[in-house]
């Protein structure tokens, strides 16, 4: 098994029909998941004690699943070593993992990962997107600052927004102008 790369990988994670932009932490081999607590997806984890990281480079689709949640039809279930599990439908690859409870804090839990299952459907050629990359950085400040409003993380967010005009594409830009959307629903703007 050998999808994730070492560092943090960017997935969309799903669980019974939910999704979530999340970082796996692959660190010499070992996978971890840093879940917030309250979350649906932490919930999910922690009762299927399963998650599926789907492989997808659609900006639009990290910033809605982000915020917001998808229709049923745009997963797929499977059936694996007796398990089931939930993938995006159109995804590049997918890999399922085991998910058990390593520690965890009043704020989150931290599960550790084993692969059980992956699937490369059809591959494509991504090369390296700053508007991508910034589309993604700040989604992550995004679903932090409309919890807590720090000044600071708005300010992270104007910056990757700023590359991803510089250097995205309509693709990036059309997720950035859903992700002030989003963040402007969320303060009531």
């Amino acid at each position: 098994m050998g999808l994730l790369t070492e560092g943090i990988n960017e997935v969309i994670a799903t669980t019974d029909c939910n999704a979530a932009p999340m970082g796996i932490i692959n660190r010499s081999g070992s996978l971890h998941m840093v879940l917030f607590r309250g979350s649906h997806t932490a919930r999910n984890v922690a009762r299927d004690r399963s998650v599926v990281a789907n492989f997808i480079f659609d900006p639009v689709l990290y910033v809605r699943t982000a915020f917001d949640d998808l229709p049923d039809e745009d997963f797929v279930r499977e059936e694996i070593d007796g398990r089931t599990i939930y993938r995006l439908r159109d995804v590049e690859a997918w890999a399922a993992f085991a998910a058990d409870v390593e520690r965890s804090s009043d704020e989150a839990i931290i599960f550790r990962l084993i692969p059980f299952h992956e699937e490369v459907l059809g591959l494509r050629l991504h090369p390296v997107n700053r508007g991508f990359s910034s589309i993604v950085d700040a989604t992550v400040h995004a679903t932090r600052y409309v919890r807590n409003r720090d000044p600071w993380l708005g300010r992270l967010i104007e910056h990757h927004s700023g590359l991803a005009r510089k250097c995205g594409g309509p693709r990036e830009w059309e997720a950035l102008e859903l992700l002030h959307r989003y963040i402007d629903d969320r303060l009531g703007k």
